[in-house]
């Protein structure tokens, strides 16, 4: 009998979740509790009750190329960096190419997933919904897969602000906002200085008198925008991250550092934070346009606050500044499962014991799976994809996990949900049977083989061998730079293109190769 899974929640981790369902024979029934699909990348102009809200201006911060499905190439004309509008309209297409729509059910809420009776032999879930129109049911589902995200509850800590009950003006969290027309010549302070508190920065300094930027740690700061013009996420290549184990911490972190620097000086624009570049418990911010806003002047940066008193707003080095109109408080997010038991997925202070971020510990049967609980530092559709495509092959028992009380599950401690993509989806492809093999690829198919390891770490790398194979990842990897380039040749151009020697890269490249395939060896 084909068994049946709950998807909770159709944004990028549900699609990807429902094909995957598909993919493998199971049955799967999506509960959407919106009237569309696309999760937090879905605008609309009033947020709702416990949903993920953007501003209408978002473009995410991953390239396309990047963060596509990885069977499914995002069109080679779409820009590298996609207007929220736009992932949405990719989504439909992938929606419609698999015909995922059928299995989903507008509308719906979930109020409860909770093991059967008889959970310890069968693994099943009794899964309570509640249509808009108020009538609940009941159902019965072999495996259940949690897709909902981690930004609908926002962190709005106003305990840590002293006189906020005074404050004059207008404050709201982040996710309420949505444009920055009714702040003109007003002033602002945004608290926070994540990917939301940058964009949301710059995009009110077009328009207000002043914003401050309120941060007590600063950031490193990236581009979109990368060497020669490319794409940031596309120069993260395998080789790359092979260095950074092969080197010592402090040694590739200077060099992250120095090359982060050569763009801006962290120190003179007062953003250069303790940690290091590429610890493992901070997230760099992404941010073409804030250096540009400090140099003028529009923005300025400045430490923690220290108190609020009517319309003025001290700061912690002592400074004040008076007639404040808006706080913005970009201050993230809490992840929380109110329809699930706390003692089947335990959640505190955004901490949580999930074996490889995806299963539950401690059940008797490994039927329960959340899909898309990280913050990668990449992108986080085709991990969601992968982390899907594991949990689905053991739902069906042709992927066995560690007991409950092996010393792999024991060594789990609970942690936040940052992940770094290539080492997170080589891991997790390990486990499906779809991580390519380097050393062999380098001998029997050498221009893949060395596209693999100095080229981008594409999402159609896992679908060259095992379940899931697709006949044209070969060639969607030989063919991505074409698509970077496509929606950027929007005019002729004749400039001649200078010859370039690749003897020096050649000999460079075999030189890596011989130590990638030694290290291999070894190990």
């Amino acid at each position: 009998m084909t068994r049946r899974v709950a998807v909770i929640g159709g944004g990028s981790s549900g699609l990807a979740s429902i094909k995957t369902c598909l993919d493998e024979g199971l049955q799967p029934v999506c509960f959407e509790s919106s009237d569309d699909i696309g999760g937090l990348w879905k605008f609309k102009e009033n947020p709702e009750a416990d949903r993920a809200s953007i501003y209408q201006s978002v473009i995410i911060n991953t390239s396309k190329e990047m963060m596509c499905f990885s069977d499914f190439p995002i069109p080679a004309h779409y820009p590298n960096y996609m207007h929220n509008s736009l992932i949405v309209d990719y989504f439909r297409m992938f929606a419609d190419r698999f015909q995922l729509t059928r299995h989903i059910r507008f509308n719906t809420k979930v109020l409860q997933v909770k093991q059967r009776s008889d959970f310890s032999r069968s693994g099943q879930w009794d899964v309570e919904t509640e249509n808009k129109d108020g009538e609940k049911e009941k159902h019965i589902f072999d495996a259940v897969m949690i897709c909902i995200g981690h930004h609908c509850h926002p962190n709005l800590p106003l305990h840590d602000f002293p006189g906020i009950d005074s404050f004059t003006g207008k404050f709201f969290h982040s996710r309420d906002y949505k444009t920055a027309d009714e702040w003109r010549h007003k002033k602002a302070v945004v608290i926070g200085i994540g990917n939301s508190g940058g964009d949301i920065a710059v995009e009110l300094s077009r328009v207000t008198k002043q914003v401050y930027l309120s941060t007590r740690r600063g950031a490193w700061i990236l581009n979109r925008v990368s060497d020669n013009g490319l794409p940031r996420d596309m120069l993260n290549t395998r080789m790359a991250i092979f260095m950074r184990h092969v080197l010592p911490f402090g040694l590739s972190c200077g060099a992250a550092e120095r090359k982060v620097s050569r763009r801006f000086d962290h120190s003179l624009y007062n953003l250069k934070p303790a940690h290091r570049y590429g610890g493992a418990d901070q997230h760099p911010t992404v941010n073409d346009e804030l250096p540009n806003r400090i140099l003028s002047g529009t923005v300025q940066v400045k430490p923690n606050i220290r108190r609020f008193q009517g319309s003025s707003v001290e700061f912690d080095d002592g400074s004040v500044v008076e007639d404040v109109d808006l706080v913005v408080f970009a201050t993230g997010y809490r992840f929380s499962f109110p329809f699930l038991a706390s003692h089947v997925v335990s959640v505190s202070e955004n901490k949580a014991s999930l074996y490889k971020y995806v299963f539950p510990p401690e059940l008797d049967r490994p039927t329960l799976a959340i899909i898309g609980l990280v913050q990668p530092l990449g992108a986080i559709m085709p991990i969601s994809e992968m982390q899907a495509r594991w949990a689905t092959r053991v739902f069906k028992g042709e992927l066995l996990l560690p007991t409950a009380s092996s010393p792999q599950i024991r060594r789990i401690q609970r942690h936040t949900i940052q992940v770094d993509y290539i080492s997170y989806m080589d891991e997790i492809a390990e486990l499906v049977g779809v991580r390519p093999s380097l050393p062999r690829l380098l001998l029997t198919d050498p221009r893949l083989g060395l596209n693999l390891m100095f080229g981008p770490c594409t999402p159609y790398q896992y679908r060259l061998r095992g379940p899931g194979k697709w006949a044209g990842a070969r060639q969607a990897i030989f063919t991505q730079w074409e698509r970077v380039a496509r929606p950027m040749q929007t005019r002729p151009c004749h400039d001649p293109k200078p010859e370039r020697s690749l003897k020096w890269l050649l000999v460079v490249a075999a030189a890596a190769v011989v130590l990638f395939i030694n290290k291999c060896l070894l190990n």
